[in-house]
């Protein structure tokens, strides 16, 4: 058997005007701001979520943002170009070219989803939102307008003190080092190269005049 319920509060006769007269009272002592939208931008958060933007050269066509779009709204478009073999006897690859990037914002529901499958990090969340449009039609806006909006975005927060450096950051400097030594051997090598062949010329000159 279900234990009996506790005996509620008698409620004083009044109580709800007296909250809500209080509730009057606090706002009415409270300076009044007024935003001045549009003239003045309004401060988002950091994390707000505006509008997607694209950066183009990140998108390998993987297709992976257009089949998770649970409202498919994204478009993609894309033919295969054949690139080179690198060295000689190597083999020829195809690799997809991008023709048509857009988003759907009719459609869109801004659940993030294309953003956090995107394996290469060509998606973006912008705080823009001034976006709207007379016809519903031209809520669809192409990869022009989507890489326009790419740099809206802000960058990312500063890593604590004593976090690790990410993996992409130190392949990346490892990857520049690496290069950067090796076109300074290049210059050491070339500079060596021409001081030899500055002596061996010194050398010539020299014994021309002894024999003359």
């Amino acid at each position: 058997m279900a234990a009996p319920l506790p005996p509620s509060r008698p409620r004083i006769p009044g109580s709800g005007l007296a909250k809500g007269l209080a509730v009057t009272l606090r706002t009415m002592t409270r300076k009044t701001v007024t935003a001045q939208y549009p003239d003045v931008q309004p401060e988002l958060p950091p994390r707000s979520r505006g509008v997607i933007a694209l950066f183009e050269e990140n998108c390998t066509v993987c297709m992976l943002c257009a089949r998770e779009c649970p409202d498919w709204c994204i478009y993609i478009d894309s033919h295969k170009e054949t690139v080179p073999a690198a060295t000689p006897g190597g083999r020829e690859r195809s690799r997809n070219v991008l023709d048509r990037f857009a988003i759907d914002f009719s459609l869109c529901m801004y659940c993030g989803i294309c953003i956090e499958v995107c394996p290469f990090d060509a998606l973006f969340w912008s705080p823009e939102f001034e976006y709207a449009e007379t016809d519903i039609l031209e809520l669809t806006h192409e990869r022009d307008k989507l890489r326009e909006w790419m740099w809206t975005v802000p960058e990312p927060p500063a890593l604590d003190a004593g976090a690790e450096e990410p993996k992409e950051i130190a392949a990346a400097r490892k990857t520049a080092e690496k290069l950067a030594a090796q076109r300074a051997k290049e210059a050491q090598e070339a500079q060596q190269t021409q001081e030899a062949q500055q002596a061996r010329a010194t050398q010539q000159d020299q014994k021309e005049e002894g024999e003359e």
